[in-house]
């Protein structure tokens, strides 16, 4: 048994200045870049998220900008399992997460739990 959500909207920016990226979205979105969130470094900026929604993320890419989804979970390798069921197949597995694309194309990350209150929202999986 293992519990997931979605966790995360990341917009993937294929740019040079990541913070000119979080700039923009976060005009666009209403939420202000959080410059003190411990995920804003590198390549990355968080935007400021009520705890109870997903989080928002802007990350700075080599590949086509796009957006894809983050679903955490508690217990990694079960949830790939099932979205494999489902006809996902696994991209990469790196050390915190897996990459994955839907059959439909998309890809998307499994991830470790990122958010508070968790299990809550969260779906139980026999």
């Amino acid at each position: 048994m293992h519990h997931s959500r979605l966790c995360a909207v990341l917009i993937d920016c294929r740019t040079d200045n990541v913070d000119e990226a979080a700039r923009f979205w976060g005009a666009a979105l209403g939420r202000p870049v959080d410059p003190s969130h411990p995920a804003s470094r590198g390549n990355y900026r968080m935007l400021e998220t009520p705890t109870d929604e997903p989080i928002v993320e802007i990350q700075r890419v080599d590949h086509e900008s796009r957006v894809h989804l983050d679903i955490e979970t508690d217990d990694i390798p079960a949830e790939v399992a099932r979205l494999e069921t489902l006809g996902a197949r696994v991209v990469a597995r790196l050390e915190r997460w897996v990459v994955m694309q839907a059959p439909t194309g998309q890809r998307f990350c499994v991830v470790r739990i990122r958010r508070p209150g968790f299990p809550k929202n969260a779906k139980r999986w026999e």
